[in-house]
């Protein structure tokens, strides 16, 4: 109940103070005319309470269009993102990740695919690759097929409630697991993409380090868009 009271408190503070840590994104740059694939693709999922859309982490994704040489097209997951029935609405979004992602890669073989995540999105996007429930979140789920994570090129997430201290892809300060750790079978398949993720967990963030600090895990970008974008322009090749 403890853990309830403080999503919804804080989803209740999220709808309220996302859109102002960060500015809106400019628009998406789509393929050249004529071109049927951008370059690279980068496909984000929304933090809780959060309007269907990119969310705040379409800033970053922004940064990383303006920073690009390549052509970059841009899409977002459609999922409730909600904090009532947390269990099943990260669920929903899992299942449409995995069906968008798979989408992607068949009808652009050759592209480059970058995932972001956010609060839940994090979740989300981790769990496609590693394998999502357990627990609290109910039956197990298996990772994305290998023939379509393998287009993943890289991974940035923030404030992930299914965080796991001490992963070969964690970055921030955390202390504590978060409020859903994951399996030690998800944590095993999600270290084969340790290369290609950065996820920043930071201490006393509610959810990924079931702390207490709300804005902790509103104001990531405010500290780390940069390095993401950095990491994501090395990983596609600028």
């Amino acid at each position: 109940m403890r853990r309830l009271s403080l999503l919804l408190a804080a989803g209740t503070l999220g709808g309220l103070a996302l859109t102002a840590v960060v500015a809106a994104p400019a628009g998406a740059v789509p393929p050249p005319p004529g071109t049927a694939c951008a370059d690279v693709h980068v496909i984000t999922a929304r933090a809780s309470t959060e309007a269907p859309g990119e969310g705040i982490t379409g800033a970053l994704v922004t940064a990383i269009v303006n920073a690009s040489r390549q052509t970059v097209s841009r899409a977002s997951v459609s999922y409730p993102a909600t904090l009532t029935n947390y269990a099943n609405s990260s669920a929903q979004g899992v299942s449409a990740l995995r069906t968008q992602l798979t989408s992607q890669v068949n009808r652009c073989p050759n592209q480059k695919i970058v995932l972001a995540g956010y609060s839940q999105g994090a979740h989300v996007v981790l769990d496609v690759l590693g394998g999502g429930g357990g627990g609290s979140l109910g039956s197990t789920t298996p990772p994305v097929a290998a023939s379509v994570s393998s287009h993943v090129t890289a991974v940035a997430t923030f404030g992930d409630p299914r965080h796991v201290l001490n992963q070969p892809f964690d970055l921030g300060t955390s202390r504590r697991n978060g409020l859903f750790p994951r399996t030690a079978a998800q944590l095993q398949v999600l270290s084969g993409f340790a290369g290609r993720i950065q996820a920043y967990c930071d201490s006393n963030d509610t959810f990924c380090d079931s702390g207490r600090s709300t804005n902790v895990h509103l104001t990531y970008l405010n500290r780390y868009q940069n390095a993401a974008r950095d990491f994501v322009l090395n990983r596609i090749g600028g």
